[in-house]
């Protein structure tokens, strides 16, 4: 039972501040009040008061998460639907489509879910590394809980160690040598490295967390830096050098965390766990008013993926009509239309997803609109004589 998002509602009566009567039909709304929500024996102030703690609270550690994120070079994706939408046999063809487009990606998977491990268990069959985040009566993930299932995380563990067949880097750029006494059998200039490794990088880093490279004993490339480099502690060079240095990453997209949020349309909507995006998820088999009925979820996905097209035969469903209605709730929502089963669609998912962040139009962060909003009418309830 979730009271900031509304889920304690039982029956207040007709009458009660907030709660409108719709003429003619009788039909009650209880989210007519400031607080666009009713909580028994709770005025609507507080409800304000409390959502904005709470929220604000949420959001400081969403912070912290996005920024966790980006310093492993991490990309996150909330997913959110209702239950029985499809997200976790679309997250298992995702990671295996995945596997065959860009091999070398990292994917990672946060279930959550009330209880059980059955959507974890079928991520892990997949080989993807997946932490089941089981919420007892909570009725969504939020920051603090991606926060500790992500440091559970092979992800997040090969950020911070990474072993480059021999030796260890720990990268801290910019660095000097300060070892003359050594004898390099590998040249340091200000721009260039000749190391051993297999590959060539160039890094602007400023965290202590890296790429998790697998460096052979064989050496032989040239390494272009743009700063000069510190080596603080013993070298071993003759091809099996151990130096530990710190490393600093102005990461591009190299790993790919999928949350699956808890089955909800409604909670999931106002909380932020520190993802690049939301993505509403929506199968042809739920109806097409979703968008309408569920506004605020709508509003805060960037993206909408109409699941589950091989049953549209099957079933009544108006895509365009469903589409419009998404529009209407939030004009720049992107669209796809897929199938998991059938793998139809699957490829415009996967460009959406492996595209940089920056080139998908993200909506104005709902969180923080509703919290101004909040503070907003509290700050009228306040004005009120008593």
């Amino acid at each position: 039972m979730c009271v900031v998002c509304g889920c304690s509602n039982t029956s207040d009566a007709p009458g009660t501040p907030g709660v409108m009567v719709q003429p003619g039909t009788g039909d009650l709304h209880f989210g007519a009040g400031a607080a666009r929500v009713s909580v028994p024996g709770m005025s609507q102030e507080r409800a304000i008061k409390l959502e904005a703690d709470v929220l604000g609270a949420n959001n400081a550690i969403a912070a912290q998460n996005r920024t966790h994120f980006a310093s492993h070079g991490v990309t996150a994706y909330n997913l959110v639907s209702s239950p029985g939408s499809g997200k976790t046999t679309l997250l298992c063809a995702t990671i295996e489509a995945l596997r065959q487009r860009q091999p070398e990606l990292a994917v990672a998977v946060i279930e959550g879910d009330q209880q059980t491990s059955f959507d974890a268990d079928r991520i892990r069959a997949t080989g993807a590394p997946a932490i089941q985040v089981n919420t007892g009566k909570g009725c969504h993930l939020d920051a603090p809980m991606v926060a500790q299932a992500f440091g559970r995380l092979d992800l997040h563990a090969s950020g911070h160690h990474h072993d480059h067949g021999g030796h260890e880097h720990v990268h801290s750029h910019p660095h000097d040598h300060e070892h003359p006494e050594h004898a390099h059998s590998h040249e340091h200039t200000e721009a260039v490295h000749t190391h051993a490794h297999p590959h060539a990088h160039q890094h602007t880093h400023d965290d202590l967390h890296g790429h998790d490279h697998d460096h052979n004993q064989a050496h032989g490339h040239t390494h272009p830096h743009s700063h000069p480099h510190h080596h603080e502690d013993e070298h071993e060079h003759e091809h099996g050098h151990a130096h530990p240095h710190h490393h600093e990453h102005a990461h591009e997209k190299q790993a790919l965390l999928f949350i699956e949020n808890v089955g909800n349309l409604v909670c999931p909507a106002m909380w932020d766990l520190g993802e690049a995006a939301k993505v509403a998820i929506l199968s042809v088999t739920e109806g097409e008013d979703k968008p309408l009925k569920y506004p605020d979820m709508f509003a805060a996905a960037q993206l909408m993926v109409l699941n589950k097209i091989d049953l549209l035969p099957h079933v009544s469903f108006n895509v365009a009509r469903c589409k419009e209605f998404a529009r209407r709730v939030n004009p720049g929502i992107q669209i796809l239309e897929l199938s998991a089963t059938t793998g139809e669609g699957m490829g415009a998912w996967l460009d959406w997803l492996l595209a940089k962040p920056s080139a998908t139009a993200a909506p104005v962060d709902p969180v923080a609109a509703r919290i101004s909003a909040l503070e907003a009418e509290l700050a009228k309830l306040r004005a009120l004589p008593v």
